[in-house]
């Protein structure tokens, strides 16, 4: 298999499942159908009933503290972009160009922040950590 056709399947699984919790799902949902739609116009309505479930259980998932469901779920959907491009290599651009539209780059969008934080407390020590404003009150 063509490894940049692997690796484009891999982030696009990984990009539709974990935007599916987000405000960007509706977006996603369509993007993805109407990429479907150019290959296999039969299935969108199959494809879009899957994509409403799987969004179903990620949020079951994560409301439920589920840790296993989301990574299922994204190799689930990597195998079937995985086989929509080789179906039709065609659409390859087109999935790349709805993925940069879909995910945020940092030197367009000065709200969005890479933060990374550790600590260590010992004793009775305390360690309040933010990735931008904090409140604490203390009694």
């Amino acid at each position: 298999m063509d490894p940049q056709v692997a690796a484009l399947a891999g982030t696009a699984g990984t990009t539709i499942v974990a935007l599916m919790a987000t405000d960007a799902w509706q977006r996603t949902r369509d993007g993805i159908t109407n990429i479907w739609q150019r290959v296999h116009p039969d299935r969108v309505d199959s494809v879009t009933g899957e994509l409403e479930l799987t969004r179903e259980l990620i949020l079951a998932a994560r409301n439920g503290g589920d840790p296993e469901t989301e990574p299922e779920l994204r190799a689930e959907w990597q195998g079937r972009v995985r086989r929509l491009l080789l179906a039709d290599p065609s659409v390859l651009e087109d999935l790349r160009a709805l993925l940069d539209e879909l995910s945020p780059d940092p030197a367009t969008h000065s709200d969005t922040y890479d933060v990374r934080m550790r600590a260590h407390a010992t004793g009775h020590g305390r360690v309040y950590q933010a990735g931008r404003d904090q409140r604490i009150n203390e009694s």
